[in-house]
């Protein structure tokens, strides 16, 4: 067994032996059964990854705690930190199919899903993302690969229904990372939308992740005439806060709309409440909302990690394992094809973000999503978009 970051110095005989493996690898039909977490931990994808890992460990830690599943099998989440790098993600990806493991859960971004998810497809290992969104991931990967999250086309259609309707856009200009998948195809729905709506994307820009220092984009930003009636920053949490920080220090303060890139405290965090005003955001359905599932889950999330959850990908991370253990009570088997072919059956399961069905042709669940207002430095649910 190779050493992992996050599960290493255990001697390999007595791993195996607890793990309930024998010495030629095979997975026991008594011992624990395994589900790969890959996350980035560390790096500009934390502060999603992190809280997204943590929903994951309660969801399993609450499973056993009834008795687990199948007589009595503990689910044992096996966390990898791939440190918001894409050579790493595809070496716990294999590493991750190698030790035995049923299932996968990870990612709250779609280029270290498909650095992760094709090596478990090969495998027939399903791999449920928890927060990546990007509408084609089940097509580009294959018969084994679920989401949890909706698609960013519906969630750009969102923000870009919220922008016309409720804040009376107009004239909108696009910022877009062009580093990530997830980023770009943000973006293009984003404007898609728009434009459908009779809107116009006056100017577009760009950057790239790891980004600091937007002042020619801002000076180009400042430049148009007429001034813009906003400005769309499809971006991942690392940029978000900066950006915000950034525009608002310019003095321009014209709204800033954005996805679930933005949805981390980030973007209070790093301009603080006197900037940190005028932004929109599509997220998943879990702020404020009075569903018994959502209240249940922040009280134990905060009983157990003595902070209230950071934001969505908590719960993502929370309904990915649920996803997979439905599965496999559903199958009345942990065998890794008997699972993907449950999940491929799943309908209305009742998630803390949302109920969840893979009814359509894409296999990307049609769910409710929140436009979350960022006033002050305070968050409030605004509106819930549903998909038609």
């Amino acid at each position: 067994m190779k050493r992992r970051s996050l599960l290493a110095g255990v001697g390999a005989l007595a791993l195996t032996a607890s793990l309930g493996f024998g010495l030629d690898g095979a997975a026991t039909q008594e011992g624990p059964i395994r589900i790969a977490a890959l996350y980035n931990l560390t790096g500009g994808m934390s502060s999603i990854d992190a809280p997204a890992l943590r929903g994951a460990q309660l969801k399993a830690e609450q499973v056993n705690k009834a008795g687990g599943v199948l007589g009595g099998r503990m689910i044992e989440i096996v966390p990898y930190d791939t440190r918001t790098d894409q050579a790493a993600t595809a070496t716990a990806a294999q590493e991750a199919v190698s030790e035995g493991v049923v299932a996968g859960i990870g990612y709250g971004d779609t280029t270290f899903v498909m650095a992760a998810a094709p090596t478990f497809q090969q495998e027939g290992i399903p791999f449920v993302t928890s927060g990546a969104t990007h509408p084609m991931l089940p097509s580009w990967v294959g018969d084994c690969m679920f989401m949890t999250a909706f698609g960013d086309d519906d969630q750009s259609y969102a923000i870009a229904d919220y922008a016309i309707d409720k804040l009376g856009m107009k004239r909108v200009v696009v910022w877009t990372d062009q580093s990530m998948d997830f980023t770009k195809a943000l973006s293009q729905f984003f404007k898609e939308r728009f434009g459908e709506r009779g809107g116009e994307i006056v100017a577009e820009d760009s950057f790239m992740m790891g980004d600091t220092d937007f002042s020619a984009q801002i000076a180009r930003l400042d430049a148009i005439e007429p001034a813009p009636d906003g400005v769309f920053i499809s971006a991942i949490p690392s940029e978000a806060g900066i950006t915000v920080r950034q525009i608002r220090e310019a003095g321009l303060d014209l709204p800033i709309l954005s996805g679930d890139g933005f949805d981390t405290p980030l973007v209070a965090d790093v301009p603080g409440p006197e900037l940190a005003n005028d932004v929109y955001f599509s997220t998943h359905t879990f702020r404020a909302d009075n569903r018994p599932e959502v209240q249940s889950f922040i009280e134990a999330y905060e009983a157990k990690f003595d902070t209230p959850p950071e934001n969505a990908f908590a719960p993502l991370g929370y309904d990915a394992v649920g996803l997979v253990v439905n599965a496999i009570e559903k199958a009345g088997s942990a065998e890794p094809q008997a699972i993907c072919e449950a999940l491929r059956e799943t309908r209305g399961y009742t998630a803390v973000t949302g109920e969840i069905s893979y009814t359509r042709a894409s296999m990307v669940p049609p769910k409710p999503i929140s436009i979350i207002a960022v006033q002050g430095g305070e968050y409030e649910v605004v509106e819930i978009w549903r998909p038609e």
